[in-house]
Formats: C-alpha cells, structure tokens, sequence
C-alpha cells in the first residue's frame, strides 16, 4: 500500500470511529448502566418498570407496549432513549443509551497520534492451549475470564514486548498499557487483531488503537490490561484521548451578585 492510500485508509478508519462513537445513539451516549434483579423497579432515565427474568431484560408499563423482553444486546427506542439489555457472567442490566447524555453533548474530538507507517509491525503469533483462559479485571473490579487466543511477540522501538490477545466471536483482539498512558494518552487501549498466516506471522497496526468505551462514558465496564500488556515503551500511535467542550463560564461570582 502507497503513502497516499495507507493515509487516506486511515482517515476513512478515524472518521468510520468518529462516527460511531458520537452518533445520537453512538458509544458516548450511554447515560446509565442499571443491574437488575428479579423484583421490578423503576430506573433512572429508563421509562416503565424492569426485571430480570429468565436470561432476559423483562420491560413492563411501557409508553408504547406493555411488556417488552430483550435479550443481550437487543433494544428498544422508547420516547427518545434507547433501552439495551446487557449481560456480564450471567448477571442482567440494562442500558440508557440517551442523545442528550453529557457524554455525548460534551464530546469534542477523539485526539490521535499522526498515522505512520513504521506503527504497522509483523510479529509472531504463539496460539494458546485448547480451552485456555485469560483471568480479566474490569475497571468496576469485576473479575472474570476471556478467551485466551495467544501471544504475539513484537519489537517496539527496540524493545521487545508479547500482546497478549483474547478471542471472542468477532476475532482476536487486545487490550494494552504503553508508556504513554494516563498521561498523554488514556489509561489503557484495545485493539482488532488479524488471524495470523499459516507460518504464524501477523500484521499489527497500532494505528488502530483505540480508545474504550469508558474513555467516553463512565458507565461501561471495561476490562483492564492483563499484567503482560503494560509495557514501558511508549507506543505513541492510533487514538490519544477524548477532548471535551469547555464548561459555559458563570454569569458572574457571590461578590459580583452581592
């Protein structure tokens, strides 16, 4: 790929991000996270009364329909919000994804690094054990495990590092720390990882890394880096931070009132 076409791939890729992450329904917009029980109640946000039942998320005086049942992943629009089941290790919640969330509204720009060629780097693909696991801490504490996929052995600026990669129905992805970040980048990362060649060589384009859904709403609960993905390299590449718009100044102080 030419300079021209691996840049203009690269804008295609911000702006297809961009997209998704700001949209009235985007990533930021998500305003509340609630976990169920068996017992209704009402949420904030959330229209109706909600219950967790059998797997799914059980909705009942509704606007619109009596009764509604999600199942992960599945919404429904309801007098403007988004109502979207969720699950983690057998336990139900149910998201407000709301367009006037201030974590959209106050959404500025995804910052990222120039995009640079030498970001993309060949390494070597170790696939792990048949039914092997990865122990996984999410950033509300929840402990759990993925997938493990494999490692993938890498040389960054001189320095040699293994990305740990899970897999999951979309394909192999990771999650990483460098040197940059909870400075001038977020705390932590994720990235879509290629299958690997028959030889066990994959592409890696850190151009790529971009920001979790937490670095757009507190409400999600991503999962940190595994202790071998926190390197002391600085990988400057891919998205940076999210920047917001400034707070409206006040009218004017006590004195000034007084």
């Amino acid at each position: 790929m030419g300079e021209h076409e691996f840049e203009t791939a690269w804008r295609e890729w911000r702006q297809s991000r961009w997209t998704t992450v700001s949209a009235p329904y985007g990533t930021a917009a998500l305003r509340h996270t609630h976990w169920l029980t068996a017992e209704p109640a009402g949420f904030s946000g959330a229209p109706g009364r909600w219950h967790a039942e059998s797997a799914a998320v059980v909705g009942e005086s509704l606007p619109s329909v009596a009764t509604v049942r999600l199942a992960p992943g599945e919404g429904v629009d309801v007098d403007g919000v988004r109502l979207r089941a969720f699950e983690r290790d057998g336990a139900l919640a149910l998201r407000v994804i709301d367009p006037d969330a201030p974590s959209r509204t106050s959404l500025a720009a995804i910052e990222t690094y120039p995009p640079a060629a030498d970001r993309v780097m060949t390494g070597r693909f170790t696939h792990a054990a048949s039914g092997a696991t990865l122990d996984v801490t999410s950033v509300d504490g929840h402990e759990s495990s993925d997938r493990l996929g494999g490692t993938i052995d890498l040389e960054i600026d001189g320095v040699s590092v293994a990305l740990t990669v899970t897999r999951d129905d979309h394909g192999l992805s990771a999650v990483f720390a460098d040197a940059t970040s909870g400075g001038e980048s977020y705390r932590f990362r994720f990235l879509r990882v290629p299958e690997p060649a028959d030889d066990g060589m994959v592409v890696v384009d850190f151009n790529r890394a971009y920001l979790p859904p937490c670095a757009f709403s507190d409400e999600y609960v991503c999962p940190l880096p595994p202790f071998g993905n926190r390197w002391s390299v600085a990988l400057r590449a891919g998205e940076r931070l999210a920047t917001r718009h400034p707070l409206p100044e006040t009218a004017g102080t006590e004195a000034d009132a007084a």
